[in-house]
């Protein structure tokens, strides 16, 4: 092993441990992978992110072979899928946050009820219908989903969220989990204020210049 797949080993296993530092990750639940030279690197099926280690991440090709010795997470197919399909795409987080969750259960698509959905985008962060785990049509399901999105519901399972980086792939998450939480206090309190496509077209190309295409992805600037 090369310094630079030890360095991209140990990045997968920062990012599946910040995953359950805030809170969008519990127990062996949610995977994280990033694209390495002719494949990926993912981490490894049921091993709790305090137990995993670089050695422990799987090399994976993109015909989905892998060492005989080691078990990619259930869920390789769409990681490898997302990252084949999407050259745009270096990295891909997958997870179960709580209100992210919520609204997959209800099998609800995110309405622009907060400018911030552009980061995502476009108007909308789709539910992918439900297909069981680990399966092609799962992975279709996604992909279909993430049609010129980098996040997407997946129905009664969790979300997932793809960037140009690991850092990218983590805020983005990040944020989508905020967006749902305040979705779902907002509908508690009354009925949210849709905003426009228009709007929302214009957002994303307003933050077509901001931090969210640097290397080290900050929030677009505010007032």
């Amino acid at each position: 092993m090369d310094r630079d797949e030890r360095i991209a080993r140990e990045s997968v296993v920062a990012a599946a441990r910040a995953l359950d530092a805030q809170g969008l990750n519990r127990g062996t639940s949610g995977n994280v992978s990033v694209r390495f030279r002719d494949g990926l690197l993912i981490t490894p099926s049921g091993m709790p992110t305090d137990r995993t280690g670089p050695d422990d991440v799987v090399r994976l090709d993109l015909d989905g072979a892998h060492p005989p010795d080691q078990k990619p997470s259930s869920e390789w197919r769409f990681h490898r899928d997302i990252l084949a399909s999407r050259p745009e795409f270096h990295a891909v987080v997958h997870a179960h946050p709580v209100y992210c969750t919520a609204f997959a259960m209800c099998g609800e698509a995110i309405p622009a009820v907060h400018y911030m959905i552009a980061a995502f985008g476009g108007p909308t962060v789709r539910c992918a219908p439900y297909a069981p785990y680990g399966t092609a049509e799962l992975s279709d399901l996604a992909l279909a989903a993430l049609v010129d999105r980098n996040v997407c519901l997946l129905a009664n399972h969790g979300m997932i969220a793809a960037g140009a980086s690991l850092e990218k792939a983590l805020w983005l998450a990040v944020e989508l989990e905020t967006l749902c939480q305040q979705y779902a206090v907002a509908r508690q309190i009354g009925t949210p204020i849709i905003l426009s496509d228009d709007e929302i077209g214009a957002t994303v190309e307003r933050f077509r210049g901001y931090g969210l295409n640097a290397a080290r992805p900050t929030a677009p600037e505010t007032t």
